[in-house]
């Protein structure tokens, strides 16, 4: 069911083009009548310089493409609505943060950071979560990432970044890749990047889902009352679904069977009606505070650990919509963390300093000039009147015969008033180009992050590192980065180092504190919107399975027939081929049918894999002889029998059984 139309799917409504059918005319209106050959002189002769609808036709489709994104290339949107759980006019005058029953629209566009808009979604990389609240005041965006830290402290280092992880220039090798020479020598030579990248190996940077990842607005922003008390702020975005994310074997895998993994999960999600659902929380610091902590609040390389000031739910976003053209909307819209409206503002964090700078300079070139903000989907909902003129992609007729202020020919209008004021900050100090000392920790958060994973979460850590420096070439930079790393601590660099045949460096001592927030391993339980395949064939026992499938998706699973054959499989419709199947594609996995597909390798590897990846295992009826077919090495989270819907959703509830012993399996 389509939802209820919000300020911003109205205001679109102007810019839509009909599905009618209508006569199919050139750009000036002018009538087409055939458009499968060009005007020539004879049947065989020379294409006529004449041939308008032919010159404009092919023109259009040069210049169909824009620039990509330098970063954040690849990405899909959505659109939502915001509402609050309560006023906080104690805290800012921004009126959609102190208004219960105003519904804000929204749009937000997640993204991966380093790879170009043909790269795959699940490959390891950083996540943006940009989201545009469209509100009465203006536009404001929180332009988030879903690591709520970054990889360098002042803006001016981006340039060198992002030239560091992006393909290296000689030969544009290799694409969507942190596992190259020239970022690790970047990381290695930079150690303020070490937290971000112990964030950036972890599980965090493969996520199951865009449903299932938190957002960070990474910096310390102000929240500014209606008497100019500033607090800062720190945005976060928490999936109601919970925090879940792929393994890195799985990853490899999706590349291939499906590379729009993530986009595709995100958009049938909405079609489907299972919205995903998102908590704005805050972090709330007084000014007074600003100084009490052992970093700077400044500092985009740190957290304020949720220990020391936890998280307050504001309200809630549901994306509810799908964007209707990809290119006008998703590629089109433009988030700055500029955007702002009365009642929030900016702190003096160097890297934030420089984005505000930097988002708008890049959207004049790749947006076609100075009115990008008058595309549709970056048009605010809130009145535009203003001096500004001309410029490349005019859409406004202005009437007014003045363009400046003061002036009395249009009665001073329109007038500058009641308007945005800056917080009011004494700044004063020596032109020089320096870091603060309280910017020069860059070991003791990234100890913190070690510190709060579970066994399993640094496993995977440790297999991260080993894989991205085993693609270094250079014995030297591997060298400088196990150096840093047995400073985050001893066990960490020891086990990078002897799986990299180098030796160990000498440590030293590492504190033992640990935040417990920052570990996935207690999120909420649930198997809605987890994908479930079925594989069948013509001797499953039908009413077997359809009491499981009624059993799962109660719970909002989705279930999906798989068979060798299209058509129906023991009576029942057949979801999908095998042959066009992938385990990597679900969550879990039911065999019901061994008699038929115990002897088909392609049905027993199925199952080997979703083993290996730690899934959930289920067998009715004949299915126990597929699984026993797959020679499993134990049976960690395999459930057989004819009654197990209550024990699998369980097990399907806990995402993955991390303490499966897999070290054997083939798959």
């Amino acid at each position: 069911m389509r939802p209820k139309r919000d300020a911003k799917d109205q205001q679109l409504d102007e810019f839509r083009v009909p599905l009618d059918d209508v006569t199919m005319t050139t750009d000036q209106g002018v009538p087409v009548d055939h458009t499968d050959d060009s005007l020539k002189a004879g049947m065989r002769g020379p294409t006529l310089l004449e041939d308008f609808h032919f010159r404009e036709k092919l023109t259009r489709f040069d210049h169909e493409r824009i620039p990509e994104r330098v970063v954040h290339a690849r990405g899909a949107g959505a659109y939502g609505v915001f509402e609050l759980y309560e006023p906080l006019g104690d805290l800012t005058a921004a009126e959609f943060l102190n208004d219960t029953s105003v519904k804000t629209p929204t749009f937000v566009r997640f993204s991966t950071v380093a790879g170009s808009r043909g790269s795959a979604d699940t490959v390891r990389d950083v996540r943006g979560f940009a989201t545009k609240f469209y509100t009465t005041q203006g536009n404001f965006d929180i332009v988030a990432n879903n690591f709520p830290v970054f990889f360098i402290q002042d803006g001016i280092k981006f340039p060198d970044f992002v030239h560091a992880v992006k393909p290296e220039p000689h030969n544009e090798i290799p694409q969507a890749q942190s596992a190259h020479d020239t970022f690790w020598d970047f990381v290695q030579l930079q150690p303020e990047s070490l937290h971000m990248v112990m964030w950036l190996m972890s599980d965090r940077a493969i996520p199951r889902s865009y449903r299932m990842m938190q957002g960070f607005g990474v910096h310390t922003f102000r929240l500014v009352d209606a008497q100019g008390k500033g607090t800062f702020v720190k945005w976060h975005w928490r999936p109601v679904l919970g925090t879940y994310s792929l393994v890195w074997d799985e990853v490899l895998r999706i590349q291939g069977n499906d590379p729009d993994y993530n986009r595709r999960d995100l958009w049938e999600a909405i079609e489907r009606g299972a919205y995903p659902e998102y908590e704005l929380c805050v972090q709330l610091v007084p000014e007074e505070r600003e100084h009490d902590f052992d970093f700077d609040l400044l500092d985009a390389t740190k957290i304020i650990p949720e220990e020391q000031v936890p998280l307050r739910p504001i309200g809630k976003m549901t994306l509810n919509r799908n964007p209707q053209n990809f290119f006008a909307e998703t590629e089109q819209v433009a988030f700055h963390t500029a955007n702002i409206v009365p009642g929030i503002d900016f702190t003096n964090d160097p890297l934030l300093q420089a984005r505000n700078f930097s988002y708008l300079d890049t959207q004049l070139l790749r947006l076609g000039g100075p009115n990008f903000s008058q595309i549709p989907i970056n048009r605010p909902v809130s009145p535009v009147r203003n001096d500004q003129r001309d410029g490349f992609h005019q859409h406004m007729i202005h009437e007014s015969r003045t363009s400046y202020e003061k002036n009395s020919i249009s009665g001073g209008c329109p007038a500058a008033m009641n308007g945005y004021r800056h917080y009011t900050e004494r700044v004063e100090g020596h032109k020089i180009r320096e870091r603060s000392p309280s910017f020069q920790d860059f070991y003791r958060q990234a100890t913190l992050f070690w510190n709060s994973m579970a066994d399993w979460e640094k496993g995977h850590i440790v297999a991260a590192y080993l894989f991205e420096l085993g693609h270094v070439e250079r014995k030297d930079i591997k060298e400088g980065v196990v150096a840093h790393l047995v400073k985050i601590h001893p066990d960490l660099g020891a086990q990078v180092a002897e799986g990299l045949g180098l030796p160990v460096p000498e440590g030293g001592p590492v504190h033992a504190n640990a935040s417990p927030a920052l570990s996935m391993t207690n999120q909420p339980r649930g198997i809605a919107t987890r994908k479930i395949a079925i594989l069948m064939a013509d001797g499953a026992d039908a009413a077997a399975v359809t009491a499981l499938r009624r059993a799962l998706e109660g719970q909002g699973a989705i279930c999906e027939v798989v068979a060798p054959a299209e058509g129906q499989a023991g009576g029942l419709p057949v979801d999908r081929q095998l042959s066009a199947a992938s385990s990597v594609l679900y969550d879990a996995v039911v065999a019901a049918d061994g008699a038929a597909l115990a002897s088909v390798g392609r049905a027993v590897f199925f199952v080997q894999e979703a083993f290996k990846h730690q899934k959930a295992i289920g067998a009715v009826g004949t299915g126990r002889q597929l699984v026993e077919a797959a020679r499993l090495p134990n049976d960690v989270g395999v459930f057989v029998g004819d009654d197990i819907a209550d024990a699998f959703a369980d097990g399907v509830a806990g995402h993955r059984f991390y303490d499966r012993d897999i070290f054997a399996v083939p798959a």
